[in-house]
This record gives structure tokens, sequence and C-alpha cells, in this order.
């Protein structure tokens, strides 16, 4: 069985435990590799590394660092399905989806902060005659990056790619339910010829890497995306180290349809919104609310084209739902489903797993859920699922819906469906979320600000957002004599 390695100092390297995690194919059951269960010792040895490479990193020229990233990018193109077929088997998503979505947008990734450090521009103010004042904005030295298991190498390069452009070495933490393409990641680095400690890849499990990154105080700066709670933990440990924190945390996402929307776009989309990629992404809508003149026509067309979805092995081409990413999670969601009918849900389509036969007969797979019936203070209306599983309610007025959604603790992502230009500024200046898209869902501009509010995370990701959190600013004042 295939044993991955840590990346540290340029070289792929054992844990200096010499312990290993299994990592399982959600779509068998099945252990299919071995990662390293890496310890504050495999941290500190890549803070040392990244130390010694940071004078000479951060010293290079825009220019010669977009060099760098670009060629890591076509050297992912250049492998794109094979990342991507590691991606479907480690995750359990369809392989059409890490082929169309996941991979494309890792190479974009590095392309694009390549791109914008080389644009990155700093401000001066001509106070008077005598003073000027301008702004430095300079890399701070290490970056701590911890992602998640859910889009595995998308969010990974999303944190790596802006800190290594704005000139930081990095440490970072892939999943440990979803380390292969990290891994495979570090042989691009080595073939891309990136010097010695400016990228480490430490793997193993948030309580013992994770942990040891976000409190060496070499580290100067995190950057997370997870659940709330793990980031609670972290900013507890982090913010009394002063670090610099960016949190990208859960979501428990409304979607709002009112009936003068483009029906027939609004019911394709939303069934996107709600099952793509088994519901395990953090933008996916959860809550669907449906004015209440047209809910029992939403009701009848949007379960007959969920039941239309095809539960399959993730290999395959026609499969449009997956396998959960793990037993553990996958439980998780089954409970939810069963929470959701003692408290009086009921359950219009799905809401059982899903046995397949041949090679996936023991894989991790649940039918998509959706469910009427529910108050909206309930437990699964208030806590996240993170799985294939919606909840449709009824609404007559904008100030109902809005008391409604924004009845969490989460604010990350809205959809709002409407053709009422008015009403859909008014829900966007009212709605607490940090994201709203209007008629759509999913469109992604890099450029653009990302990141949610209250229990949601703090901070901003993407374009200049990301490279102002990865840079210290330094005022320079002049006197002109």
């Amino acid at each position: 069985m295939d044993k991955l390695k840590n990346y540290i100092d340029g070289i792929l390297t054992t844990p200096y435990s010499n312990n290993y995690i299994n990592n399982y194919d959600p779509s068998t059951g099945e252990v299919y590799t071995m990662l390293p269960d890496s310890d504050a010792e495999d941290v500190e040895l890549a803070v040392q590394s990244a130390e010694n490479a940071f004078p000479k990193w951060s010293a290079l020229s825009a220019d010669r660092r977009a060099d760098h990233l670009y060629k890591i990018a076509a050297l992912i193109e250049r492998d794109l399905e094979k990342f991507a077929y590691a991606e479907s088997k480690d995750n359990g998503k369809p392989l059409q989806l890490a082929l169309s979505v996941d991979i494309p947008r890792a190479i974009k990734n590095f392309e694009f902060f390549a791109s914008a450090i080389t644009q990155f521009s700093s401000e001066s103010h001509h106070t008077n005659s005598e003073i000027l004042n301008y702004t430095l904005r300079q890399p701070f030295g290490i970056a701590g990056a911890i992602s998640p298991w859910n889009l595995p190498l998308y969010l990974f390069t999303w944190k790596i790619a802006p800190a290594l452009a704005a000139g930081n070495c990095v440490i970072a933490k892939p999943s440990e339910v979803t380390p292969l393409t990290a891994f495979m990641l570090s042989e691009i680095c080595i073939e891309a010829g990136l010097p010695q400690g400016v990228l480490n890849i430490i793997h193993g499990y948030g309580h013992k890497a994770g942990s040891a990154i976000v409190s060496n105080p070499g580290i100067k700066a995190i950057t997370f995306t997870g659940g709330t709670k793990t980031g609670m933990e972290i900013s507890r440990i982090a913010a009394p180290m002063l670090k610099k924190l960016s949190l990208e945390l859960g979501g428990k996402n409304p979607v709002l349809i009112f009936k003068d929307c483009n029906y027939d776009e609004m019911l394709e989309t939303t069934v996107r919104s709600s099952f793509t990629n088994q519901g395990e992404i953090c933008l996916c809508g959860s809550r669907i609310f449906i004015e209440k003149e047209i809910y029992e026509k939403f009701k009848t067309d949007f379960v007959k084209k969920v039941r239309e979805l095809n539960v399959g092995d993730p290999l395959l081409e026609d499969t449009n739902v997956g396998a959960i990413v793990s037993e553990q999670h996958y439980n998780k969601i089954l409970y939810y489903i069963d929470l959701a009918k003692k408290e009086g849900g009921n359950i219009l389509c799905g809401g059982e797993s899903v046995e397949l036969k041949g090679r996936c007969n023991n894989g991790w797979f649940i039918a998509p859920t959706v469910i009427e019936g529910l108050d909206y203070k309930c437990s699964p209306n208030q806590e996240e699922i993170f799985g294939p599983v919606v909840t449709i309610m009824p609404f007559e007025s904008e100030d109902e819906v809005l008391n409604m959604a924004n009845s969490t603790e989460y604010g990350l992502a809205t959809v709002v469906w409407t053709s009422d230009l008015s009403r859909a500024h008014r829900i966007s200046a009212k709605i607490q979320s940090g994201i709203v898209w209007i008629n759509c869902w999913m469109v992604r501009d890099l450029r653009t600000p990302f990141g949610g509010v209250k229990n949601s995370g703090v901070g901003r990701e993407g374009g200049l957002e990301a490279l102002r959190f990865f840079t210290e600013t330094k005022n320079v004042c002049i006197k002109i004599s």
C-alpha cells in the first residue's frame, strides 16, 4: 500500500514519528493509501526550512515569483486528468466535477495570483507641499494554511498561491481525509524547481499537526477553512499570540425564491445549488424559502428533478451525486435526517442511504433529500449538515423571509431569485451574509472579496484582499526639504 510523504525543505520525507493514518476511498469504503501522522517535530522542521528560505524568496521580484507559480500551474494542467481522478477517488465527488471545476480552479488560482502580484500597488498621500506619505506592503515571513476536505486542491491552492505570490513562505496542511492531491502538488513543486523551503506540506490530524502549526511562534499568520468550532479553537490559540487570522467557516445558506423569478432558470440552478458535490460545499443552499403563491408548483417540480439525479459510482459519466467523503460524515448526515423526521419533517424524496452494486457496494452514499414541514428555528434548519439535504418552506412577505433567513448563527452566502431590481437591492442590503447571488449561484470572479459574517468567519479572501492579508502594511512619511 502506498504511503504518502510530507514535503519539507524541497524533498519528500517520512514523518518524525514514523506513524501513518489510513486513507479511505469513500466510494468503496476501503483503505487505499496511508498518510503521515505528523506532529510538532515535523512542523518545527518545516518552520526552520521556511525561515531559511524566506530571505531569498521575499527578495525575488514579483515577476520572478510569478514565474514559479505559472510553472506550477502549467504542470498541474499537463496532469489535469491524473489530478481529477485522484480527487474523485479521494473525496468521492463525481469525476466529471473534478475535471470541469476542481482542478481547473486550482490551476486558475496559481495563474490568477501570479498575475495579480505583478499588478499589486500601494498608495501615496501628498499631505501638503512638504509632506509625502507612501505605503509599503511587505511579506511578513511564514504563513500557516489549513484547508478542508470538500474541495481539496481547489481550496488548498486558494490559500497557498496568494501567500507565495506576496513573498511569504508557507506551512500548509491539507485535510487528513483528502490528502492525495496535496501530495501530488508536492511532486509538482519539486519538478517545477520551486526553491527549497518556500512551500512545506505537512500531513496529519488537525489536533496534532494542525494545532502545531497554529501554536508555532515562527508562523505569523493562519488562514483556515473549515468548521466553526475548529475556527474558534484556532482563534483561542492564535489570537493571544497576535497572529493574523483569516477564518472561512461554516454556513447554513438560504435561497429566497420570489414568484416573479425566471422560473425555469431558477429551478435548474436550485437543484445544482442544493446537491452539487453531494451538498458538501460551504456555498450550497440548504434552506429554500419559496413565496407562497408558487410553493406547491415549486415543490412538485423540484422534487421531480431531484428524483432524476443519479447517485452512482463517481467515476461514471452519468453520475450526478457521488459518495459522502467519510463514514463519520455519512453517519452525521443520516443522524440529521432522522432528527428532522422526529421534529415533524416530511421527507419528500431521499432520506435514506443508497446501496450500489459492483465495486461501490460498500461505499457511503445518501440519496438527495428534500424535507418540508419543519419550523425554521429547529435544529436541522439551524445547524450545518453539509450534505445532500435541503429543507423547503413557504413565505408571504419580504420581512418574514428576511427574519427566517437571518435566524441562524451563520452568514456566508445567500441566493435571491427575483426580477424586481429594487427588491434585489433591498434584500442584499438587509441579508446577513458575506456573499449574495442574485439570479445565479456559484458565479466566482477571483478579484472579489470572499468570506462570511457572524459565525461564518473572520476576514476576507480573494483578489487584493488576499494579497493585503499576506502582507504587512508600513507607512513611510517624508518631509521634503
